[in-house]
């Protein structure tokens, strides 16, 4: 079972520490901080269930087995094998499974749309992360210092709008501590585990996994419920998928096994051992269990790490904007490269805005992580789902598995996915309902858009004049030109755009030299610089170019057309080429598939999407718009 991304030598040495200790920081830093709340959450007086020896033992291997099951043998023993070029996420899944003809053409369009869902479920994961993890770092407060729980929210407010307003900067310079700073977060998680463990050995008892079995027949449907706050020691889990092309899958597997999986594992063990002895450290077992001098250097390195695992999702954010951008998902937004080295370092201003405002509503909405932790693990559940079957769908379609065989596979992780649904559906009338309507909105904005321009593809394809009949009939009226070059934009490479055909009715003029240009979003994160460029000369002094660029690329044409100048010898000279872009007029008095709302949906983003010039990086001083009107 050997994928794209396994081909190459894989990292050694210092080159495979540095991977390793990024990876670290990055990767992991969601699912790290889990313990700050999840042990606390299990316990919660909402569920009803005390932390006497049975029900502790009973969820400390449920916390055992879900790390196990779906952490270990899911995602790093299966789903980490099914990547995109070497490169991981729901969208890189989502690219694999594009359409095609066939009997099958059904159900992978269902799967696509599967997979749209749990792309926009990922904005209300990124949205409530930075929350829970700085919150339930801050409300060490309420242990260390009670008299300023009243403090706690806006201190957390404070942090994470600082956090939002430094990204602009970039995170290169704060990015090289994210690495220590998780370190010393899971070395010290470890160390006051095995504190709280020698205090009561018998707690590694849990590992059996017959505690979870009689923890589930003695609570019955509280048992249940239990387990939808046990889920929130995976939350994070999707990460190890989406970040192997960052670091790729040696460095992350081997970071779980060595370092993350041991240090959660120990930490969750002694905070239960201090249950054991004293049920009535549930209100905050975490910050409970080091000594009491020992917490004040504990609630400054569980700021230290939830920062960082805020700074890990919100990056996060930015770079699933980056490719639904590219695959025609998410109109064009500002896309700022931070670094002149990492391609994977952007700052995208609106998506962090959106983020900003949200993430401090609901600080002010939820306060505690208690409240929020309802709204917590809903959309992460079926994100996880998701992400099975599509996994399913890969195997199938791409490495032609026998449907016995992906049954094997797919049923029991699809069962634990469920199973952890089930337990989390209670959430919806706790918080719950505040991702799925985050989600749903964004599928929403997501499918309008998307179907919107394939619309527009298809009215504009209808009225194109093939390039070959367009250079004939050029060549039969000896047309004037003019010296310079003209670069006519299109998103239909299909042949001569209406901006095209517009300026020569108006102006009955053409440059010397006319290049049709299409810059192509492909479906995999990165195409190679050979096959970048696909020219075709039609004579006449026309070409059509084709610049083809992956999901996770930014497009840039100056860049572009200095290869184009070099590989295939087309004088360009920027001070003597007019750029020509159409502004599209859209009406929604046109019959197609779309709704009325859904029309007006769709005319709103496109009057928002950032223009043309600015998103190609054009110089300003030489485009020239042509407008046009299209119904809907």
């Amino acid at each position: 079972m050997r994928s794209a991304g396994d081909r190459g030598a894989p990292p050694r040495g210092k080159a495979l520490a540095l991977l390793s200790l990024g990876a670290l920081g990055v990767v992991y830093g969601d699912i790290g901080t889990s313990p700050l709340y999840a042990m606390k959450e299990c316990f919660s007086p909402l569920f009803g269930v005390t932390p006497t020896r049975d029900n502790v033992l009973g969820v400390l291997s449920l916390i055992f087995w879900s790390l196990n099951l779906v952490i270990s043998t899911k995602y790093l023993g299966f789903v980490l094998r099914a990547d995109n070029r070497g490169e991981g996420g729901v969208v890189a899944l989502l690219a694999l499974l594009r359409p095609s003809s066939g009997r099958a053409r059904g159900a992978r369009r269902l799967a696509i749309v599967a997979g749209v869902f749990g792309t926009a479920l990922l904005y209300g994961d990124g949205l409530i992360t930075p929350v829970i993890s700085v919150l339930g770092a801050m409300e060490g407060i309420t242990v260390v210092a009670p008299q300023f729980n009243f403090w706690v929210p806006w201190i957390t407010i404070s942090i994470l709008v600082a956090l939002f307003l430094v990204q602009r900067r970039g995170t290169a310079r704060v990015g090289a501590l994210w690495g220590p700073i998780t370190s010393l977060w899971f070395l010290s998680i470890a160390t006051w585990g095995v504190y709280g463990i020698v205090g009561d050995p018998s707690v590694l008892a849990a590992v059996n996994p017959w505690h979870a079995v009689t923890f589930f027949a003695e609570n019955g449907r509280l048992g249940f419920v239990v387990l939808g706050a046990v889920f929130l020691v995976v939350t994070g889990g999707e990460a190890l998928y989406a970040d192997i092309g960052h670091f790729g899958k040696r460095p992350i597997r081997l970071m779980w096994f060595t370092v993350v999986l041991p240090a959660l594992l120990l930490n969750y063990f002694g905070q239960g051992a201090l249950l054991l002895d004293h049920p009535e450290a549930a209100a905050n077992p975490f910050f409970n269990l080091p000594p009491s001098w020992a917490r004040y250097p504990m609630l400054l390195i569980a700021t230290g790490a939830a920062i960082t695992a805020s700074q890990a999702l919100i990056s996060g954010a930015y770079s699933l904007t980056q490719q639904a951008v590219q695959l025609g998902y998410i109109p064009r937004l500002t896309i700022r490269h931070t670094s002149k080295t990492h391609m994977g370092q952007i700052y995208m201003p609106e998506v962090n805005w959106v983020l900003m405002v949200g993430c401090v509503a609901l600080v002010l909405g939820f306060r505690s992580t208690e409240n929020i932790a309802g709204a917590y693990g809903l959309a992460v559940t079926l994100t996880f789902a998701i992400t099975t079957i599509l996994f399913c769908g890969v195997l199938l379609d791409r490495w032609k598995w026998p449907v016995w065989r992906v049954a094997l596979v797919g049923v029991p992780m699809l069962a634990v996915d469920l199973a952890f649904l089930g337990a989390n559906l209670p959430k919806v009338t706790h918080g719950g309902w505040f991702t799925l309507v985050v989600g749903t909105l964004a599928f929403m904005l997501m499918t309008t858009w998307k179907a919107g321009r394939r619309i527009l593809a298809a009215r504009q394809e209808s009225v194109a004049l093939p390039l070959e009949l367009f250079a004939q009939d050029v060549a039969r009226k000896s047309l004037p030109r003019v010296t310079g070059t003209a670069i006519f934009l299109t998103s239909d490479a299909s042949g001569a755009p209406p901006v095209l055909l517009h300026h020569l009715k108006h102006n009955k003029v053409l440059h010397e030299r006319v290049l049709v240009m299409s810059l192509l979003g492909e479906e995999e994160p990165t195409v190679s610089p050979r096959e970048r460029l696909e020219v075709k000369d039609y004579g006449q002094g026309l070409w059509q170019v084709k610049g083809h660029y992956g999901f996770m690329e930014t497009p840039h044409l100056p860049a572009l057309l200095a290869q184009l100048a070099e590989e295939h010898d087309i004088a360009l000279k920027l001070p003597e080429t007019s750029f020509y872009l159409g502004r599209e007029t859209l009406l929604p008095t046109g019959k197609s598939r779309l709704s009325w709302w859904r029309k007006r949906l769709f005319i709103v983003m496109a009057r928002n999407a950032r223009s043309a010039a600015a998103y190609f990086d054009l110089p300003p001083n030489r485009v020239v718009e042509l407008g046009t009107q299209i119904q809907l």
